[in-house]
């Protein structure tokens, strides 16, 4: 699965095969139990996401919710995208010194975590790098970004 139609999370999770499942459903569990509150849990881009609501940042770069962190089940792996990462930064930082000392190879790209099973992340450290990032400080960093941009 690449994309889905899926309208609810509980509805993605219900298309995929029992150890995708099982998988997802326990990084899942981590970041639901993370995620500072201000975030808002909804099916984006074919995939469970939390994001900053429009209600919260109406101006974003392109009409659609501030993406914080989304979760998914690719063909041959699964991702965890983490926004707050992106760039670098101290989160960056934090989450590459939490796999090293927890002995997992990270197979990142800017935002992106690739794994293939539950054991290949540190669950407590994406806990950590979840909890960090509050909304109004993510928005800020956005809006800092589109500025530098321009």
């Amino acid at each position: 699965m690449v994309q889905s139609r899926a309208g609810t999370v509980a509805e993605y999770l219900a298309e995929l095969p029992d150890e995708k499942r099982k998988i997802l459903s326990a990084v899942l569990k981590v970041v639901r139990k993370s995620v500072p509150r201000g975030y808002r849990e909804a099916m984006l881009w074919g995939m469970p996401c939390w994001s900053v609501p429009l209600e919260t940042c109406p101006d974003t770069y392109n009409g659609k919710p501030l993406c914080y962190a989304a979760l998914a089940a690719q063909k041959n792996h699964f991702a965890l995208y983490l926004m707050n990462v992106y760039g670098g930064g101290a989160e960056a930082k934090r989450l590459r010194e939490g796999f090293a000392k927890a002995g997992k190879k990270l197979d990142m790209g800017k935002c992106c975590i690739r794994f293939r099973r539950l054991e290949d992340l540190p669950l407590e450290v994406i806990g950590e790098i979840i909890a960090a990032t509050s909304p109004d400080a993510f928005i800020a960093r956005c809006e800092a970004a589109r500025r530098k941009s321009r």
